[in-house]
């Protein structure tokens, strides 16, 4: 008993750094992505073709590598004193899910009909206002599926973070098989994982009922 007291309060310290990547990573790669997505979208060719190159090399290379980069790249590069752990792990993390990001918010604002575009230009609106009152919901619907499979990767992802020796769940756990022999902990680990990918399951699909109203 006092065991298994034990590896759930390493579990929970792990949690608790898996939620600060994940909640941090979020609340900045979200905008972050919208801006992104705009710049792939914008009518300046430069601009638009350092945007898509950006996105395709960050999508199109692990997030492992990109943690190892960031964490150690500035001090071999310029021999000066690198991030630390979990900026150099934040840094990382909000980079490559806003590449994925914007890939989800162009696809879903260039889905929607150029004629509703049309039409609105036609009633005198705006583009800002465009986007706002005609474009902005049908977006909404059409990127929360795949927004959400992103989302529930986050949470697997964080695992991530121990490559450079960031204490998250699996890396306690981890502790546990090279100090006591035991394997039961990993297991325990993906338990926790179930439990939050659950979760946001269960808020993504109440989510998607929510907006049925709206068809698209």
């Amino acid at each position: 008993m006092q065991t298994f007291l034990t590896v759930t309060g390493r579990l929970i310290q792990g949690a608790g750094q898996a939620a600060i990547i994940f909640a941090a990573t979020l609340a900045a790669a979200l905008p972050l992505g919208l801006l992104v997505a705009f710049c792939s979208m914008s009518r300046f060719k430069p601009l638009r073709a350092v945007s898509r190159t950006l996105v395709w090399i960050i999508r199109g290379t692990p997030l492992m590598l990109q943690i190892i980069i960031v964490f150690y790249g500035p001090g071999l590069l310029w021999e000066t004193q690198g991030l630390d752990r979990m900026p150099a792990v934040l840094v990382a993390f909000i980079i490559n899910y806003a590449a994925y990001f914007s890939e989800i918010y162009r696809g879903g604002i260039e889905s929607v009909p150029q004629g509703q575009h049309e039409a609105a230009q036609v009633l005198g609106m705006t583009r800002g206002q465009t986007f706002s009152r005609v474009v902005l919901l049908q977006v909404v619907k059409r990127i929360l599926p795949p927004m959400s499979n992103e989302i529930i990767t986050l949470v697997k992802d964080t695992s991530l973070a121990r490559v450079i020796a960031i204490s998250e769940i699996i890396m306690e756990a981890q502790v546990f098989i090279r100090t006591q022999s035991l394997l039961w902990p990993l297991f325990y680990a993906g338990v926790f994982y179930l439990v939050f990918c659950g979760l946001l399951t269960l808020l993504f699909g109440y989510l998607e009922r929510k907006l049925s109203y709206f068809r698209v």
